[in-house]
């Protein structure tokens, strides 16, 4: 089993893209009935050919992997496949994502959000005190005044909360 599956990862996006489109054809199959007399096919229709295509696409990608097909290298790609990931990048980026994560509700998104891009450079190299902080906070407070105060989508403003409300 194991020989099969050596050097066929292709066979993995192919079970995501098969879950999911179960997962889709499934879910639209189960909802409601709500067609009309103007719209006889009704709010699932879309949804169940998506989900047909994807696993129709799952299906045709393990039979072509199977079949000793690959995904092929970008020719302009400079990444060093032989080379280890470096775990402590990966992890301080996961710490930082899930602390953010864990942040947004108690601080609001512009204290937390800077705290993701500060830490995100930060974790990917760049030690630039003065600069690298104020630049995360323009982007979070930047984001944040235009998805909550222009585009109307709330994301808490933690203790900034009613400054444009």
């Amino acid at each position: 089993m194991t020989t099969i599956l050596k050097g066929r990862s292709e066979l993995g996006v192919s079970a995501l893209l098969l879950l999911a489109g179960l997962l889709v054809v499934v879910d639209s199959l189960l909802g409601t009935d709500a067609g009309s007399s103007s719209d006889p096919l009704g709010p699932h229709a879309v949804p169940f050919v998506i989900g047909g295509l994807l696993v129709l696409l799952a299906v045709l990608l393990a039979r072509d992997v199977l079949r000793g097909g690959h995904g092929e290298a970008e020719g302009g790609e400079d990444v060093d496949l032989s080379t280890p990931a470096d775990a402590r990048t990966v992890l301080t980026l996961a710490g930082v994502l899930v602390a953010t994560a864990a942040l947004i509700p108690v601080l609001g998104w512009p204290l937390a959000g800077t705290g993701l891009f500060w830490g995100t450079t930060y974790a990917l190299g760049s030690r630039s005190f003065p600069r690298d902080p104020l630049i995360a906070a323009g982007v979070s407070l930047t984001t944040w005044i235009v998805f909550d105060g222009l585009l109307g989508v709330d994301l808490p403003g933690g203790p900034l909360m009613g400054v444009f409300g």
